[in-house]
C-alpha cells in the first residue's frame, strides 16, 4: 500500500519494504524512503523544518533527508484516509562506531547558522513560562485530590510527593532566571536546531543507519539536548552512568567549548525535574490500564531513586569537568 502511495502521489519507484524500528520504509534506486505521519504539524510548520534541513545539508550533513513535495507540492500528504510524509535520504553508509559528543557538538555549530528567522518550532526564551505553565497545571490536579481518598497507589503516590517536586522546580526555574540576570550570553549561546529530546537513541542507528528526522527538532539553545541526553543516561542507569557523561562532554567541548551561560542553562534544566512531570501527566492522559501499570512503577523507581538524584546533581559539575570556580557556576546549597 505504501509503494503505491509513492509512485502514485510522489511518483517515486521503489523496490523494496523495509521496518526500520519506529518507522516504515521502503528502498528503491539508491534511496532510502521513510514514512512519517505528520505528528499535529502543518503544512506551514514542516516548510520550516524542510528549509532548516536544507540549511544543514548544503552544510555537509548527510544524515538528514530531505521532506519530498507530492505532484501536488505538498509536503503533507493524504492517502486512504491517512496523512503522511515522506523522508528522503540517499542510501546512508553503515554507520562505524560514532563519538556522540562529538556529532552533536558539530551539528549545533551546523544548526547555529541558519541563515532565516525561526518562528514556528522556536523554544528560544521560552523555558520559565512552559514550566510555570506545567506547574501550575499539575498544581491544580493536586488541589483536586488533597482532600479526596486516594483511589489506588498511584494517586497516593502523587499527593505525597507533589510538595518536594513543586520545591525542585521553583528551585530550576530560580536559578534560570537567575542566570538570564547574571549572565552574559555569549556568540555560541545563539539558537541552534535542538531536539524536543535527545536521546542515545535519536539519530538510531535504525538497522545501522544514522537518520536525523526534522520531525524530532525545535530551535533553542543547545544546552537543552546536552541536558536531555544527560537525564537520560542517568535514568538509564544511574550507577554506571559517570564513565559515559565525562566522555560524552570531553567530545563535545573538543568541538564547542561551553560558556558559563551554557553550563548555567544545563544544570537549570536538570534540577527541572521532567521525568516526574512527564510520568503524571502520562498517567493521567492514558486509558490503557497496562500503561498505568508500568507509570505506576516508573513513579515508584522515581521517588525511591530521588535521593540519587539529588546527589547526582550535588555532583554534576565536578563530574564534568565544568570549570566551577574560574567560571563562577552557583551551587544549590540545599544539595550539599
Amino acid at each position: 500500500m505504501l509503494q503505491k502511495m509513492l509512485e502514485n502521489q510522489y511518483g517515486v519507484t521503489v523496490d523494496e519494504y523495509v521496518k526500520l524500528e519506529r518507522f516504515d520504509a521502503l528502498r528503491g534506486n539508491g534511496w532510502l524512503y521513510l514514512i512519517s505521519k505528520p505528528a499535529g504539524k502543518e503544512e506551514e510548520d514542516i516548510a520550516e523544518l524542510e528549509k532548516i534541513a536544507e540549511h544543514l545539508r548544503n552544510y555537509g550533513d548527510h544524515n538528514v533527508p530531505v521532506i519530498l513535495q507530492s505532484k501536488e507540492g505538498h509536503l503533507i500528504t493524504e492517502w486512504e484516509k491517512n496523512k503522511y510524509c515522506v523522508l528522503a535520504n540517499r542510501q546512508p553508509e553503515e554507520q562505524k562506531k560514532i563519538k556522540l559528543g562529538r556529532k552533536l557538538a558539530k551539528f549545533h555549530e551546523r544548526g547555529r547558522r541558519v541563515p532565516f528567522q525561526i518562528e514556528r518550532s522556536s523554544r528560544i526564551g521560552q523555558w520559565k513560562s512552559l514550566w510555570e505553565k506545567r506547574l501550575e497545571q499539575m498544581e491544580k490536579v493536586w488541589n483536586g485530590l488533597l482532600f479526596q481518598t486516594p483511589e489506588d497507589e498511584f494517586q497516593r503516590m502523587f499527593i505525597d510527593s507533589f510538595p518536594y517536586y513543586l520545591g525542585l522546580t521553583e528551585n530550576a526555574i530560580q536559578y534560570l532566571v537567575d542566570t538570564e540576570i547574571d549572565d552574559e550570553p555569549l556568540e555560541t549561546d545563539s539558537g541552534t536546531v535542538c531536539h524536543e529530546r535527545f536521546t542515545q537513541k535519536t539519530w538510531g542507528p535504525l538497522n545501522n543507519y544514522m537518520i536525523k528526522n526534522p520531525f524530532d527538532w525545535v530551535f533553542d539553545h543547545r544546552s537543552r539536548d546536552i541536558a536531555e541526553w544527560t537525564r537520560e543516561r542517568y535514568l538509564h542507569n544511574s550507577q554506571t552512568y559517570d564513565v559515559e557523561l565525562k566522555r560524552f562532554f570531553e567530545e563535545y567541548q573538543s568541538v564547542a567549548p561551553l560558556s558559563p551561560f551554557s553550563w548555567r542553562l544545563l544544570y537549570s534544566r536538570l534540577i527541572f525535574p521532567l521525568h516526574y512531570f512527564e510520568c503524571i501527566e502520562s498517567y493521567y492522559i492514558t486509558t490503557s490500564e497496562q500503561d498505568k501499570k508500568v507509570l505506576e512503577e516508573k513513579l515508584m523507581r522515581i521517588l525511591r531513586q530521588s535521593g540519587e538524584y539529588e546527589q547526582f546533581l550535588a555532583g554534576f559539575y565536578q563530574l564534568t569537568d565544568a570549570p566551577i570556580k574560574r567560571l563562577n557556576l552557583p551551587l544549590l546549597e540545599w544539595l550539599y
